[in-house]
């Protein structure tokens, strides 16, 4: 049995500026301020003797190594990112950085969403990552279109009725 596996998809590049200023000051915050907390308490623990029984130790490693891991991330991915923060020039077509408004035609509930990178989803604010299903289905519509999305549930049908802008 193999261990290889297919690349994931490139996620894009696309980001609102305060998610970006957010993701800066997350790497900011891991490298000047836990790193150095996290790697004087791992020399603390080293010096209290045998390794191998020590679960101080054995926890401050793995979490260097998780903080490590999420700093290399961070440091290729904020360069790469391109900052979104104006409207575009059709303010009433769904693009980055909407906010749209929503009905599912089979059970008349609505619902509202941001069209957002996808290093800034927030399911419980309501930001959806313009990869997802749903947000590919509304790129480029208007107010009144109806669309169908292929959802975790099946596929649903909803009709557009607001569309705005955080200008």
């Amino acid at each position: 049995m193999s261990r290889w596996r297919p690349p994931p998809e490139k996620s894009t590049a696309l980001i609102t500026r305060e998610g970006h200023e957010r993701l800066k000051a997350e790497l900011d915050e891991l490298w000047r301020v836990k790193r150095p907390e996290v790697v004087k308490a791992l020399a603390a623990a080293a010096a209290e003797g045998d390794r191998s029984e020590n679960a101080e130790y054995t926890y401050r490693k793995k979490q260097l190594a998780e903080i490590d891991r999420r700093v290399r991330y961070l440091s290729k991915r904020v360069p790469a990112l391109r900052v979104v923060d104006q409207a575009p020039a059709d303010p009433e077509a769904v693009f980055f950085g909407a906010w749209v408004e929503l009905e599912r035609l089979d059970t008349g509930e609505t619902a509202r969403y941001r069209i957002v990178g996808p290093d800034e989803t927030d399911a419980g604010a309501g930001w959806i990552s313009i990869d997802s299903p749903l947000a590919r289905a509304l790129l480029k519509k208007r107010i009144d279109d109806e669309v169908e999305a292929q959802l975790p549930g099946g596929p649903a049908r909803f009709a557009i009725i607001g569309v705005e802008y955080d200008v």
